[in-house]
């Protein structure tokens, strides 16, 4: 009897899938690509500019660069040329008032001169025409004591002045002497001589917690006048 032989029906013959095996292959492909396309992309964005871009973007960069530093320029000549024009502007105020002031006191001197020496003037003898007192460095005034005279023209002059100081001291009045005012004792009085007019100048020390007032003119063979303390 023989041995029975394989049953027919336990081997099944399976055909090939190709079709799943192309869909695997398709999908690596895919990612491959996917993979080089993310690498390319990182980097470009990592890459620095072109060598066009970047020469392009250098040259403005100088432009600017060199247009700023003209501007910059140019605002500090505006401003210096705005200083120098204040500052002409400052001195040409200062000497336009050194001028009228100078022009105003030539023009005292003008009707002084018309009055003293002109037809029309008033004819007087020796007298003192102003005493003006002016602070020194050292605490000392000085002193210019203008004497004037047009009675007689062809005449000169002759004599010594001297003046005294009128004031409050220590809530008192006060008188300070000549002698004082130069502080030395028996001081002789100033000489003058002149045809019309003289200007006498010196200076004088007045004491601490003096105040001036008056100032009282004495000439020899003139008499004496008062002024009231004109302090410039």
């Amino acid at each position: 009897m023989s041995s029975p032989g394989p049953d027919p029906q336990r081997f099944v013959i399976v055909p090939q899938r190709s079709g799943f095996r192309g869909w695997a292959w398709v999908l690596a492909a895919a990612w491959i690509v996917s993979l080089a396309a993310v690498g390319w992309a990182a980097t470009r964005i990592a890459a620095p500019p072109s060598t066009g871009t970047s020469q392009l973007d250098g040259r403005k960069f100088a432009s600017l660069n060199d247009e700023l530093a003209e501007l910059r320029q140019r605002v500090t000549t505006l401003r210096r040329s705005d200083q120098i024009t204040r500052n002409a502007n400052i001195e040409m105020q200062a000497t336009l008032a050194e001028r009228e002031e100078e022009i105003s006191g030539l023009r005292a001197d003008v009707a002084f001169y018309e009055r003293l020496v002109g037809s029309t003037g008033q004819r007087r003898g020796l007298n003192a025409h102003e005493a003006v007192f002016a602070p020194e460095a050292g605490g000392t005034w000085h002193y210019t004591i203008t004497l004037t005279q047009n009675l007689n023209r062809g005449a000169i002059s002759k004599g010594t002045m001297r003046f005294s100081v009128e004031g409050v001291r220590a809530g008192k009045l006060a008188s300070l002497k000549w002698d004082e005012l130069l502080q030395t004792p028996g001081a002789p009085g100033q000489p003058f001589s002149f045809r019309y007019f003289q200007q006498l100048e010196g200076s004088v020390m007045l004491p601490a917690g003096f105040t001036p007032q008056r100032v009282r003119v004495q000439l020899n063979g003139g008499g004496d006048q008062v002024f009231d303390w004109n302090a410039k």
